[in-house]
């Protein structure tokens, strides 16, 4: 081993990403033979307690990945190692490939507790594999997407710009954590690397090391904004509004020199941001917008947009990178039915709802959704939508059926402004209104979890 390691997991590796326990169980399956078609179900039984719906994310995402795992001769070569796995098994793990079908909601879709993400039918062994790496992807997608889409509500309209990459778990998680904003509506972010990989457009301004590192305000605000037309200037390194006089200052003496916008990124944003705007108003610089940040999250953006501040981008950092509030979704992945049989798990508080299943939306005449059926996957609901969609088949992906960014983006705001105004709602109870939202089962799949419970 040597002692650096690469930031990523890269492609030969994938398959080593997962708990030990998933590849002692697939050492059983070969052992007894077992490798009749299984049916797994991804889910969540309930919901954070800030949360009044989840945005799923990342589901198609995960099923694209599970048809390129493999396992390489060097990964053989280390699990050999470990003298755990029989040489035969290794040598049957060496030719493992996903051949399986894989059913997923599409990206951006609301969805609430005990309603399938995604259900994987593949043998048993395949199925299994996939278990940690797609509930580590998912589970980092949809919360992040989830936390992001309350923060784009929050703002009516102003853009809201990603600055969250240095506080987040990891390489992996603020590369991909972009994908999930992007789907969100999120309207640019810091991150380059995934503001490059997911084409969302780069915004950023400057530090206070920048301001710092100058012997005057002003030349810093000068130099800066002579090289970057257009650029944002950080105002609030000494005196927020001293520094909005400096930006004044300059434009009055060099009318050429572009300047976009002023950030500021603490104190009173409120009552700074109006004082701000009447200063470069009555300087005759409407134009120059007004950039928020410093510890945001979506109430502080509520209330500031409620309060009428003159406010027009604003940029969260940690609040959406690690989505503090709801951190986790306690997502499960269960089998629910292997060799033609439904199975059922039978722990207190963790019954699962047996067989392949399908989720089907009602809306009313004006098109907001009303309630959700969980189904059995036969069967066909009269005046409702089906929402999973069988995006790999027999090992292959059917991109007809992978929405693009900019299609997952427009799914996901067209998805939530169908949503009852109190599911929408930032907050609990607000105005006194129910936020439960209607999910029952079919009566065909209630019969059958009553004849695999009794």
């Amino acid at each position: 081993m040597t002692p650096f390691t690469p930031v990523a997991v890269a492609d030969d590796d994938l398959a080593l990403l997962t708990d030990l326990y998933e590849l002692t169980m697939l050492q059983a399956y070969w052992h007894q033979g077992m490798h009749e078609r299984s049916v797994f179900s991804l889910y969540f039984r309930n919901l954070p307690s800030s949360r009044r719906f989840m945005l799923a994310c990342g589901q198609q995402y995960a099923a694209e990945l599970a048809t390129r795992l493999h396992f390489s001769a060097s990964a053989i070569e280390r699990l050999a190692g470990t003298g755990l796995f029989q040489d035969a098994f290794l040598d049957w793990l060496s030719n493992y490939r996903f051949r399986g079908d894989i059913w997923t909601l599409p990206e951006g879709t609301p969805v609430f507790p005990n309603e399938p993400l995604m259900e994987v039918e593949a043998s048993i062994a395949e199925a299994q594999l996939l278990e940690s790496l797609i509930m580590n992807q998912v589970q980092l997608e949809t919360v992040l997407a989830s936390k992001a889409v309350r923060l784009v509500r929050a703002a009516e309209g102003r853009p809201v710009v990603d600055f969250g990459m240095r506080r987040m778990h990891g390489t992996d998680a603020a590369v991909r954590g972009v994908r999930a904003y992007r789907t969100a509506g999120i309207a640019g972010t810091s991150n380059v690397l995934g503001g490059l990989r997911y084409d969302l457009p780069l915004r950023g301004t400057m530090a206070h090391s920048y301001v710092l590192a100058h012997d005057d305000e002003r030349e810093a605000f000068q130099r800066f904004a002579e090289l970057y037309p257009g650029t944002t200037l950080l105002v609030d390194t000494h005196d927020t509004l001293d520094g909005v006089r400096k930006v004044i200052a300059l434009k009055n003496e060099c009318p050429a020199l572009e300047i976009g916008a002023i950030r500021l990124d603490s104190g009173d944003l409120g009552d700074l941001a109006r004082r701000s705007r009447a200063l470069l108003d009555e300087a005759g610089y409407p134009h120059i917008r007004i950039v928020a940040s410093s510890g945001l999250d979506e109430y502080q953006i509520q209330t500031l947009v409620q309060q009428g501040a003159p406010i027009d981008i604003f940029g969260v950092g940690t609040e959406m990178g690690a989505s503090t509030d709801a951190p986790v979704l306690d997502l499960s992945y269960k089998l629910v039915e292997y060799a033609g049989k439904p199975r059922v798990k039978h722990s207190p508080g963790k019954v699962n709802l047996p067989g392949r299943k399908q989720v089907y939306r009602h809306c009313d005449a004006d098109g907001e959704v009303t309630g959700d059926i969980i189904a059995r996957r036969e069967e066909s609901i009269t005046a409702a939508t089906p929402l999973l969609v069988r995006t790999v088949v027999k090992g292959e992906v059917e991109p007809a059926l992978i929405p693009t960014l900019d299609q997952a983006r427009d799914h996901a705001s067209h998805s939530v402004a169908r949503l009852p105004a109190a599911i929408r709602s930032l907050t609990a109870g607000e105005d006194g209104r129910d936020t439960s939202y209607p999910v029952t089962l079919s009566q065909a799949l209630q019969q059958l979890q009553q004849d695999e419970c009794s």
